[in-house]
């Protein structure tokens, strides 16, 4: 059967600053191998609320039926920036946005793997520590879901390719050796058994 893998998501998804161009949703998909269909759905500075405002219209204008139809999805970065004293998405609402999310793609039937949120490398301690704080409320929804989730914040933050490329280039997003990482984050995680199944 053939697999379609819609990717959604923010500029990460998207692969901004990869001079690739296939940031590491690309480069999962190169190692998938095989009759796999991916649409890469990323969209730069949205949020959990931007992302599932469009979901369904743009996931299911690509859905198939009879097809092995799957999601990954992964946004939260953006959520946690502070602008003007408060942060854009508050973590009970990105939490209840990805709750959303899944149980709108159980309704439909649809495989969900969920990839935590990378870290902003100029954005500060408090930033990072949000960030992190609301990827692990991100697992364990995920984990009372039985879906997979695969935890990036911590170890891209620990992690010299990713946090010298952002802070080379605009700050946020790495280059192609950054992307590589967070691929590798991927394919080590649920990627291979989940799109295997």
């Amino acid at each position: 059967m053939r697999r379609r893998v819609v990717f959604l998501g923010d500029s990460f998804v998207q692969g901004v600053g990869d001079p690739e161009h296939r940031g590491w949703a690309g480069r999962v998909l190169q190692a998938a191998g095989g009759d796999v269909t991916g649409f890469n759905l990323g969209v730069r500075r949205n949020t959990s609320d931007d992302v599932l405002r469009r979901c369904w219209p743009e996931v299911d204008a690509r859905v198939v039926p009879d097809e092995d139809n799957r999601i990954v999805v992964s946004f939260g970065s953006n959520d946690m920036v502070a602008e003007n004293g408060a942060v854009r998405v508050a973590a009970e609402r990105c939490a209840a946005n990805l709750a959303s999310l899944l149980d709108g793609s159980a309704h439909r039937g649809i495989p969900v793997l969920v990839v935590g949120p990378p870290p902003v490398a100029d954005a500060g301690e408090a930033h990072l520590r949000r960030t992190a704080r609301l990827a692990a409320v991100m697992a364990e929804l995920c984990a009372a879901r039985n879906v997979p989730f695969v935890a990036t914040t911590e170890a891209l933050a620990a992690d010299p390719v990713w946090t010298s490329e952002a802070l080379a280039g605009d700050g946020a997003h790495p280059g192609a050796g950054g992307y590589q990482r967070l691929a590798e984050l991927v394919l080590a995680g649920a990627w291979p058994g989940w799109l295997g199944g």
